[in-house]
């Protein structure tokens, strides 16, 4: 009969398994890169853009507002306005061929002019941002750790163009980020949101801005007060911008927090390592209660 086939040489099989390992660590770094880099997609960092927006977004659909309001002249609904059903843009309308200083003009931009005073005491609402933004490496490859909420109470006093007082609390727990994981390990092993639920900022000396900002305006000036993280409280000076409308006041800034300093343990396990300090940032919407 014929030979028996010789059997496999036993570098054969060592260079098939190597290539398998190849195969799979290069696998598992691709899953990894594509993770850090498509679907962790971090949000920007809290910025003078987001603070405006947050001021000037409303809860109440414009449509909705306008339908509610019979008495608007500009309502098309209004039967008490005949001259509605006409539509002096309409260049079939022959009002308007009879009457060419019936088409509008766009009036020049009104300079901004000073808003009316703020004295009193004013509330944060859910329209506040805040949250906690960290690097990390994830077996090799950097990314960045956002996590958000905006749960938040406590008061802002003002007198005159002086901020007097700023005590708010927030939710650390209703914070989150894009990876559920993530946020176990945040609310448990790192934060510990059962013994310390709040984080707490307490101005400690009076802020003057100066003036009334005009609407639109944004002013920037330095803030001193006791942050309460994780049950330590520590002195903090940082940067603090603000700006207001007619009904709101916000401010953004952002405060440098070393994990050592309010005795939380580095984040790191397993093959996710962070740095030893991450960034409170916020925006902070406040409405009079």
């Amino acid at each position: 009969g014929a030979p028996d086939p010789a059997p496999p040489s036993p570098w054969r099989w060592l260079k098939w398994a190597a290539i398998g390992i190849v195969v799979v660590v290069a696998l598992g770094y691709g899953a990894i890169f594509f993770y850090a880099n498509v679907i962790n997609d971090a949000p920007d960092k809290l910025d003078s853009a987001d603070l405006s927006q947050a001021l000037t977004e409303t809860t109440v659909p414009a449509d909705a507002a306008e339908a509610a309001d019979p008495a608007d002249p500009a309502d098309p609904a209004d039967p008490a306005d005949p001259a509605e059903a006409v539509d002096p843009a309409d260049p079939a309308d022959p009002a308007e061929a009879a009457d060419p200083a019936a088409v509008t003009t766009v009036p020049a931009e009104v300079p901004a002019t000073p808003l009316a005073d703020f004295d009193g005491v004013w509330a944060p609402t859910d329209a506040s941002e805040f949250g906690y933004r960290v690097e990390e490496v994830l077996a090799g490859v950097n990314t960045t750790a956002v996590g958000r909420g905006n749960q938040i109470t406590g008061a802002l006093v003002i007198e005159g163009t002086t901020a007097t007082a700023l005590d708010v609390d927030i939710d650390v727990a209703s914070i989150t980020s894009d990876d559920s994981r993530r946020d176990g390990q945040f609310r448990g092993r790192i934060m510990e949101t059962d013994r310390f639920p709040t984080a707490t900022f307490r101005l400690t000396s009076p802020i003057d801005f100066g003036e009334i900002p005009a609407e639109g305006e944004q002013i920037t000036v330095t803030a001193t007060g006791d942050l309460i993280l994780h049950g330590v409280t520590r002195e903090v000076t940082f940067e603090l911008t603000a700006e207001a409308t007619a009904d709101r006041i916000g401010v953004l800034g952002n405060i440098p927090v070393l994990f050592a300093d309010y005795d939380i343990d580095n984040p790191s396990f397993s093959a996710v390592k962070t740095e030893d300090h991450g960034l409170l940032e916020f925006v902070l919407v406040f409405d009079r209660p």
